[in-house]
């Protein structure tokens, strides 16, 4: 098949005019033809078209000078041999956990899972216990359980990270087979919502059990033996040893504990960059007008998202972050007494108002230059200082956007009625951001105005505080994916600093498990592959 690239079309064209301008391009009708891809172009406020990708069958492929369709089958790159002495642990059922364990287990591996927090069902209650009676529950919550942070999100499953394999078409196949709308493989940015991700890390885990894999919830690394530079097995916090060689370390950017052991054992890691600052809403028939202008609620386009970015004269970045199109704000805390925020949409997108992080850019050279943790330490203080100005209940300390910028505490709110729970606290968010980042904020804020009507607006409500916005550490590995000083583990995902967000994490889920399978059959490493950064800081 052809693969004809943007055809541009009305926004309200009839089904007609779609095949009528693939003719056109073709200059004669296809024996077939699919959409590859459907977004809008909404640069032009007011006159929003659509753009199509389109995979075209032609009876004379030699006559036309355009690129052919891309192969994207997924192909495994082994299969486990016989009498293989350990079966490979997989730590973490987040997307790269989940993908990695789907991967090994398609290619006969038959891996162990081990999550410490529990099945997504029960976890889901567990995290309901926090936002409704104010109960945390630090091993079951937002961070830690079945299907990790992305569970309680937007569902994002678009990225910006370059992928020559195609993996990104295997996760999502895989989660249209697991009960993901089709829509999925063809719109610009697809997104699932919290409730279908439920169902379908569910339908996944039965699939990666009738494969021979093994979950075993509420089991907890809290060691790892190494030999001679050599992972040998696992320790749960039970104190049941289980052996392997090869462990695939998919722990979540928020599993803390589990890096101060890692360090303790000398497992190399390095401190990262990442980002801390807050949630703001706004209604979300305001973002809607604004991008849309006229075109604002076209059940096509749906609740509209936006990105933002602003260079602040302090020299900090400030960018708009996880965007969720008719949203909640969400409680997201994993350990007592340090209060964290989250955004989390439907897939209805139909809750009344949008929510986005507006988060400052932060370096281990000057922020926190005290060795790999630092950042862990950072980030405590300041979900601290978020706990103590909320009142100590897990009430999140807030401030009209009006109020922020003049300098002063909010002792009330307005129209725009926060949706965090356990509820909110008016108050002066200053009391728990750095100053660097409270200046760059407030200038930013000014700057998102020009760009978005309204987005200044007094009674817009920010929500603090956000700071889990990407790990703050990177677990180092070499082009055969496994720690740079330690053989037969393998860092992988957010935790380990090589992902952001549900899409990137499953590659590296996939890429990971094709390392493992690499290593134990004796392939040499995948070409191009090397000591890898995240692709980017901006996730949406």
């Amino acid at each position: 098949m052809l693969r004809l690239t943007d055809l541009r079309l009305p926004l309200d064209h009839p089904p007609e005019a779609l095949a009528a301008a693939i003719a056109a391009r073709l200059g004669g009708a296809p024996l077939s033809w699919r959409i590859a891809r459907r977004g809008y172009d909404a640069r032009a406020r007011g006159r929003v078209v659509l753009t199509y990708t389109i995979d075209a069958e032609v009876a004379d492929e030699a006559a036309h000078s355009l690129p052919h369709t891309p192969d994207t089958t997924y192909r495994p790159v082994a299969t486990a041999p016989s009498g293989l002495a350990h079966r490979p642990i997989v730590i973490g059922t987040g997307p790269c956990g989940l993908f990695a364990a789907l991967i090994l287990a398609e290619s006969g591996f038959r891996p162990i899972i081990l999550d410490r927090g529990k099945a997504v069902r029960e976890r889901t209650q567990d995290t309901w216990g926090l936002w409704r009676r104010g109960v945390l529950d630090p091993e079951s919550n937002v961070q830690f359980g079945e299907g990790g942070a992305g569970t309680f999100s937007d569902g994002k499953l678009w990225s910006q990270v370059k992928d020559p394999a195609h993996h990104g078409r295997k996760v999502l196949t895989e989660f249209v087979l697991a009960g993901a709308p089709d829509e999925i493989l063809y719109v610009s940015k697809p997104h699932i919502g919290t409730f279908r991700l439920v169902q379908m890390v569910e339908s996944m885990r039965r699939k990666i059990e009738a494969l021979g894999g093994e979950y075993r919830f509420s089991s907890r690394v809290d060691d790892i033996e190494v030999v001679d530079g050599a992972v040998r097995g696992v320790v749960l916090h039970t104190g049941e040893k289980i052996a392997a060689d090869h462990v695939v370390l998919a722990i979540g950017h928020s599993a803390r504990d589990t890096f101060e052991m890692l360090h303790a054992r000398g497992v190399s890691m390095e401190p990262k960059p990442f980002s801390i600052g807050v949630r703001i809403e706004h209604p979300q028939s305001l973002i809607d007008r604004a991008r849309f202008g006229a075109a604002a609620g076209h059940p096509i386009l749906g609740a509209a998202d936006y990105r933002l970015v602003h260079h602040a004269s302090n020299g900090r970045s400030v960018y708009s972050f996880c965007m969720c199109p008719g949203g909640t704000v969400v409680a997201a805390a994993s350990e007592p007494g340090r209060l964290v925020t989250n955004g989390m949409s439907q897939y209805s997108r139909n809750e009344r108002n949008a929510n986005a992080g507006i988060v400052v850019g932060i370096d281990p050279a000057r922020d926190y230059p005290d060795g790999p943790l630092a950042g862990i330490a950072f980030q405590r203080h300041w979900e601290e200082a978020a706990f103590a100005a909320g009142g100590g209940t897990w009430a999140a300390p807030a401030q009209r956007v009006e109020d922020f910028l003049a300098g002063r505490p909010s002792t009330t709110l307005g129209d725009v009625v926060p949706s965090y729970r356990p509820g909110v606290t008016p108050t002066d968010l200053a009391l728990c951001l750095p100053d660097f980042a409270v200046v760059a904020m407030r200038e930013a804020l000014r700057a998102f105005d020009g760009e978005l009507a309204g987005f200044a607006m007094g009674d817009a409500v920010l929500t603090g505080v956000e700071t889990r916005t990407s790990s703050p550490l990177r677990i180092t590995r070499g082009p055969d994916g496994q720690s740079v000083n330690t053989r037969g583990l393998y860092p992988a995902g957010e935790g380990a600093g090589y992902a952001g967000g549900i899409m990137s994490a499953g590659m590296d889920g996939i890429r990971t498990a094709e390392a493992v399978a690499r290593v134990i059959t004796g392939l040499p490493p995948a070409p191009g592959r090397g000591r890898e950064k995240e692709a980017s800081l901006i996730y949406g």
